[in-house]
């Protein structure tokens, strides 16, 4: 396909089946719909690396993009299988999930760092050994309470939510070339002053 980019893998992170699809959870896995359908993927199943692979070019630089079929909580062992077959190093690794730290319709982009309290990061950084990835933060909101997180995660945005979801990703997508050419502060600069 094409030449390498400044990552290799893009780790789109969600919940699988249909019970979830339309939850705040999936917003990495809208994204992977998103890449996908904008650089000529299609996703398949690869039940040696625990979920859906797709190859994409993305302005001539290649990657992958893999949604888990692991659930949240054990991301890390998809995302750890891709990158141990494919020999690709964490700051290889761009990931990409939601963020109840921002309001719906913003989008942050992160080097390394901690979990934050998120399960897959979390698993992530467990399995890779590294938080030395590259994150982009898709903002679902916060439902107020600590308490109230697991079941908000895991319900459905309402319909002004959903449309400044989809808007951070659409924007996020449009960064996806940048980010891949390496031009990190450029891409910081387009999402973050918004």
């Amino acid at each position: 396909m094409g030449k390498p980019g400044a990552y290799r893998l893009l780790a789109c992170l969600g919940n699988p089946g249909d019970r979830y699809i339309e939850t705040r959870h999936n917003a990495g896995f809208w994204f992977a719909e998103e890449a996908a359908r904008r650089h000529g993927g299609a996703f398949r199943a690869e039940s040696r690396f625990q979920g859906e692979i797709a190859r994409i070019s993305v302005d001539g630089y290649d990657c992958r993009l893999i949604k888990p079929a692991t659930y949240m909580n054990h991301s890390g062992r998809a995302v750890a299988a891709v990158a141990r077959y494919f020999d690709i190093e964490p700051s290889a690794i761009l990931v990409v999930h939601d963020e109840i730290d921002l309001p719906p319709g913003q989008v942050k982009l992160k080097r390394g760092g901690g979990h934050g309290g998120h399960n897959g990061l979390r698993d992530l950084i467990s399995q890779l050994g590294s938080a030395d990835f590259a994150r982009v933060r898709i903002g679902v909101g916060h439902p107020g309470n600590r308490d109230d997180v697991v079941p908000y995660v895991l319900s459905r945005p309402s319909a002004e939510e959903q449309r400044a979801i989809e808007a951070a990703i659409d924007e996020a997508a449009d960064a996806l070339p940048l980010l891949m050419a390496g031009e990190w502060d450029r891409a910081c600069r387009g999402l973050h002053g918004k």
